[in-house]
């Protein structure tokens, strides 16, 4: 997530003081993703140190300050709401990482591993589901965000069922597979017998 150009977003409305930005990030984002006031602060120096945001009083305690966005930061917000992230490269997830390398050992039930982890997803999203229920139709950010996570975790759920099935197709061919000795011994026995 992009804080910096959330703020420069919420900054393109008007002036606003740092307070006033981390209130309204988690009411935008509908309150799932919690901001630290100090992490507003930090960014809103970069901000100023970029050329992106000003205030109107730099001798001011930053706690005072009115932050407005400047002509740079409104190209640079544009930029980033028309440019798509990259997405070439998988993310390090942890879920991904933890189901290969319990592929891999010979003392972990590869299958009990994916079924916890798939338990706790399917609580997860139904924690989800209620908090949309009870809370979706007051606040549309709200609504919004929870959808994106209850798809984020319906793929989690569908890459586990996917992972599963493919892993117990391979150990099913892996037990059909003759071993090297069943192999080596029928041509063994060829030769023998053609010496007869």
């Amino acid at each position: 997530m992009s804080i910096r150009h959330s703020l420069l977003a919420l900054l393109s409305e008007g002036p606003k003081y740092g307070f006033q930005l981390r209130q309204e990030f988690e009411e935008s984002t509908g309150e799932v993703w919690p901001l630290n006031v100090g992490q507003v602060y930090t960014t809103l120096q970069r901000l100023e140190r970029d050329g992106l945001a000003e205030s109107d009083d730099v001798e001011a305690d930053e706690r005072q300050r009115n932050y407005r966005i400047t002509e740079m930061g409104e190209v640079e917000l544009a930029q980033w709401l028309r440019t798509p992230p990259d997405l070439s490269q998988p993310p390090r997830d942890e879920l991904v990482i933890k189901v290969l390398v319990a592929s891999r050992l010979p003392d972990v039930d590869v299958f009990d591993v994916i079924q916890v982890h798939r338990r706790y997803i399917v609580q997860l999203m139904q924690q989800w589901t209620r908090l949309k229920e009870d809370e979706a139709h007051f606040d549309l950010a709200f609504a919004l965000a929870v959808d994106a996570e209850l798809y984020r975790l319906d793929s989690v759920i569908r890459w586990l069922d996917s992972a599963d099935g493919r892993l117990r197709r391979a150990s099913a061919d892996q037990a059909e597979t003759p071993t090297e000795s069943n192999v080596v011994l029928p041509n063994i026995r060829r030769r023998t017998g053609a010496h007869r």
